[in-house]
């Protein structure tokens, strides 16, 4: 189906980023440097107050320049140091790979559930940042007004009134996407079984990010499907020369990956790199699986948009949700899934048949009554903050020889521990103290990046949280210590 395009400032604000990041590596801007303020910017180069701040952003995003309130943009006080060093992109081994993770991401998951932990272990955000009192109240008001035609109205593809507010959205991004394309699911992850069932069968390869979503993972295991890791920058995303090669090696027969704020990287892939992907895909007539969850997360004025914004041919199964951004508990999500809605709809029927009625009811009149955008503001700037606290926390206690950056949405952070940290071993001592973590090994097929770890920032920055933090940074300090000495003994 038709989409319209959007146009972008890539290019522009790049160029001022890499200007910018030059002078800080030459020493011309200074650790605690103020900025010039965007008017000044305006007023000297000519560049418009987007282009300023999206290039700011992005040097913020790399740890190399950090915002104080009503005050501007100043250079990181430990640009030069250690800890500001990127995590290298990994160099996953060729081909395809059997998948079998999800005994490790049960253990894990299952073993961070208490009150007591100190979360950072988590992939959901505090419930106390969403409007859970107005979402109760939309749900007892749109119960009342159900009539009984709705338990059949409201089948596959869903509430036509959400799926309709959900197309809004979408235009609303600069997106044309048809209300009858939307099907209505049990959250992201239903969305996305159906879309990879859909264009997949057992024993069919499907390239993934390196690493990757643990729940992606487990998909594939679930469906017979093998995994093509390919290399994933930390800031960019997936690495396209090695996409294009592996799709001439290996023929996958889908793409599953997360342009936008990739969990666990945090990375959020250029617009232009977005458009090159969709070509390259659209030239293999090759399926995109697009896990776009994290989307509303961002920061600044414009909202990144998905790979679905280039797609030309329906080849771009884009699937989201609630959970992340509004409703937390309340398990809607949906798929635009191009080419094949009818099957999507057609397996959603045959699986679970329908979604929860008086819950799509609800959300839908949540939308219509206003806002959304306002609470959307106020849960970036939320998480904005706490991301500014995991971070520095994160440079200023852990061990020299880690590598972390600060991601520009969403709500996770990937660290990369020195070499001698084992990340289960860090795990299971941390879990001792009360402490949860996700460690690196369940984001991989092969059960790779055994120093990384991926921390959430998705609870309110407290005394507890910079204590717990603290404590991780000195049980991976003495890992390192540890490992360091053992290895010298030998």
């Amino acid at each position: 189906m038709p989409h319209s395009s959007p146009a972008t400032s890539v290019a522009r604000y790049e160029l001022l980023a890499r200007e910018l990041e030059q002078q800080i590596a030459a020493g011309v801007l200074r650790p605690g440097d103020r900025l010039p303020s965007v008017r000044q910017m305006r007023a000297s180069r000519g560049h418009s107050p987007s282009t300023v701040f999206q290039a700011y952003y992005l040097l913020e995003s790399r740890g190399l320049i950090r915002a104080v309130p009503r005050s501007g943009y100043f250079v990181a006080a430990r640009a030069d140091g250690v800890l500001l060093a990127e995590p290298q992109t990994t160099q996953p081994q060729p081909g395809s790979q059997t998948v079998a993770v999800t005994d490790l991401v049960c253990e894990i998951l299952g073993s961070a559930r208490a009150r007591d932990i100190v979360p950072f272990g988590s992939a959901f955000p505090d419930p106390h940042l969403f409007p859970l009192d107005r979402l109760r109240r939309a749900l007892v008001s749109s119960t009342r007004r159900l009539e009984p035609w709705n338990m059949v109205e409201d089948l596959p593809p869903g509430n036509l009134r959400l799926r309709r507010e959900i197309a809004k959205r979408y235009l609303l991004h600069g997106l044309a996407v048809a209300t009858d394309e939307i099907v209505l699911t049990h959250g992201a992850m239903e969305a996305l079984n159906l879309c990879l069932n859909a264009v997949t069968r057992p024993g069919d390869a499907v390239v993934v990010e390196s690493p990757t979503f643990y729940l992606a993972l487990q998909a594939l295991q679930r469906l017979g499907l093998r995994a093509i890791e390919v290399p994933t920058h930390c800031r960019e995303g997936i690495d396209l020369g090695r996409l294009a090669q592996v799709i001439e090696l290996y023929r996958p027969k889908a793409c599953w990956l997360m342009t936008n704020f990739q969990n666990p990287l945090g990375s959020l892939m250029p617009e232009t790199k977005k458009r090159d992907l969709v070509d390259l895909l659209a030239r293999h007539d090759l399926p995109l699986i697009e896990d776009d969850v994290y989307a509303e997360l961002y920061e600044g004025n414009a909202a990144p948009l998905p790979a679905k914004a280039y797609d030309r041919r329906g080849l771009v199964l884009h699937c989201s949700s609630f959970s992340k951004c509004l409703a937390p508990g309340y398990r809607v999500g949906w798929a635009a899934p191009g080419r094949w809605a009818h099957e999507v709809q057609r397996l959603k029927l045959m699986t679970s048949l329908s979604g929860s009625i008086p819950v799509q009811a609800a959300l839908a009149e949540y939308l219509q009554e206003g806002g959304y955008d306002h609470h959307l503001r106020g849960l970036r700037r939320s998480l904005q903050a706490q991301r500014n606290s995991l971070f520095e926390a994160v440079t200023r206690h852990f061990p020299d020889g880690t590598r972390v950056v600060r991601p520009a949405g969403g709500y996770f952070v990937w660290v990369e521990l020195p070499v001698a940290v084992d990340a289960m071993t860090l795990h299971r001592t941390a879990l001792a103290q009360g402490i949860s973590l996700a460690p690196g090994p369940m984001f991989s097929a092969r059960a790779e990046f055994q120093h990384h770890v991926r921390l959430t920032c998705g609870q309110p920055w407290d005394a507890t949280h910079e204590r717990a933090m603290r404590t991780l940074a000195r049980l991976a300090d003495d890992a390192a210590r540890a490992g360091i000495a053992e290895h010298a003994a030998i």
